[in-house]
């Protein structure tokens, strides 16, 4: 990839500091390296103090990891943040209106927008989901919206998180640690806040609620507990929210409703905001071997005694396949095209994308339909021959498995290093709300960066850092 091609956010493609990062760059070229790794030290001990650490599947010599942050804050102009919203916004209406649809008449299906077995052979359908109304008629309560950037004015949606999207307390921990670190910059620099983040989630998950639920509906956040790579982040909301943070044996169905077990009994939930996945939601419905559910949950559900957060089955709208069929259903729903693009995809279920793919492996990115954390996925350009190999195996294989995608230029932004400011890929994960009452889009999101020259994976588990992300007030 020629880095000439590259769209860096400060500099553009010139010399130049672009307008949304002038105070940025008037700030560094003032301040003491010194000072700014003494800073940095600083944020990764408070970072440590809070423990804002996550596990690593599979490795066990790892442990708890601690998500390095970069103090150099990642700028989005009002006007881009704007025409983001506006199509974030539009898609996860559709993701709403295609989840109803295909649990219920099927209509994208019957006019051949989707085709049948894109839903009736993929793992994340929920046949138990068919004819059920979630209360208010939202299944995706929270969306996490991974965006990429490639150039001044073009956007592009790597993936839509419509399951249990985490992150979210990155986003708000890297704000206070900014805010804690360099007041100053706060102050010659409007930026627009996020740490109402808490208390919008807990009021959309009340307006979310049952129609039985009277006065304040009771929420709670349900974990597998504390061996789970994003603990800390369900025990951080639960704690921001001022709601218990429950797990499966602190539950159990009482008189047709879910109810928590407290120091006074028992206590009915109108909302229960699960960390949960599907499979493990209800030892009676779905896995018999779970121990993380409550047996029975789906029953209450079905009968519209609980909102569960996100709904059930919603995976299948994030799903990698269904991925690619996404300007069709934002089209079918809205009427509209789709404001923000996808990445082109080849689903190499069909013979003829599968070919392509296999003839141009090298230039290619290939990933697992139903993978994520950036797990099972295949980079053509920095693979080695062995590896490019044996994944041409993998997709002779199971070729439904995987899609493939092109290389794209993702933009950079700079971090600080020790030899001062260096270019480095990201993306992007907005936070959106879906409630009865509308739509609400944090501004801004989780910046994930890789910290490494040249690479394009930012994930965490797979050595990616974080940034705090700014939106500036026009």
């Amino acid at each position: 990839m020629n880095d000439s091609a590259i769209f860096d956010e400060m500099w553009g493609h010139g010399e130049t500091p672009r307008a949304p990062y002038a105070d940025i760059d008037g700030w560094f070229n003032q301040e003491d390296p010194a000072r700014l790794r003494r800073k940095a030290r600083e944020a990764e001990a408070l970072f440590r103090l809070t423990g804002i650490t996550f596990n690593v599947y599979g490795d066990k010599a790892a442990g708890e990891r601690l998500i390095p942050f970069d103090i150099v804050p990642r700028v989005i102009a009002g006007r881009e943040w704007e025409r983001l919203s506006r199509g974030i916004e539009q898609r996860v209406r559709a993701i709403n209106a295609f989840l109803h649809d295909i649990y219920h008449r099927q209509e994208i299906l019957r006019a051949g927008r989707v085709p049948v077995e894109a839903i009736a052979r993929n793992a994340a359908f929920l046949p138990e989901m068919i004819g059920v109304d979630p209360p208010g008629g939202v299944y995706t309560h929270i969306v996490g919206t991974d965006l990429v950037r490639t150039g001044e004015d073009e956007f592009y949606v790597l993936e839509d998180n419509a399951r249990t999207p985490s992150g979210v307390s990155y986003m708000l921990e890297n704000r206070e640690t900014m805010l804690a670190m360099f007041p100053e910059l706060f102050m010659k620099t409007r930026v627009r806040q996020v740490s109402s983040y808490p208390a919008m989630l807990h009021r959309s998950l009340c307006a979310s609620a049952p129609t039985h639920a009277n006065g304040k509906p009771v929420v709670a956040v349900l974990t597998p507990g504390s061996y789970n790579s994003a603990y800390y982040e369900h025990s951080f909301l639960a704690d921001k929210m001022g709601v218990q943070l429950v797990e499966g044996h602190d539950l159990r169905v009482v008189d047709g409703r879910v109810a928590m077990r407290t120091t006074q009994g028992y206590q009915p939930i109108d909302v229960l905001y699960r960390r949960v996945d599907d499979d493990w939601i209800d030892p009676l419905n779905f896995n018999p071997d779970s121990a993380l559910g409550v047996p029975g949950i789906m029953d209450v559900y079905r009968a519209g005694g609980l909102t569960l957060a996100n709904a059930p089955g919603t995976g299948i709208a994030d799903d990698k396949a269904i991925y690619s069929y996404m300007p069709e259903i934002v089209e079918f729903y809205t009427g509209e095209k789709a404001i923000l693009k996808n990445v082109p995809t080849w689903r190499c279920a069909e013979r003829e994308a599968l070919a392509y793919v296999l003839d141009n492996l090298p230039e290619l990115v290939v990933k697992e339909v139903h993978g994520s954390g950036g797990y099972g996925m295949l980079i053509g350009p920095t693979a080695s021959k062995k590896e490019l190999a044996a994944f041409r195996q993998k997709l002779k294989a199971r070729p439904g498995n995987y899609i493939a995608q092109p290389t794209l230029s993702l933009s950079t932004v700079p971090i600080f290093t020790r030899a001062g400011l260096a270019p480095r890929h990201v993306d992007l994960r907005p936070f959106v709300l879906v409630s009865p009452e509308g739509v609400t889009i944090t501004p801004g999101g989780l910046t994930r960066v890789a910290l490494k020259k040249g690479s394009l994976v930012v994930n965490s588990s797979q050595g990616g850092g974080t940034k705090d992300t700014w939106v500036l007030e026009e």
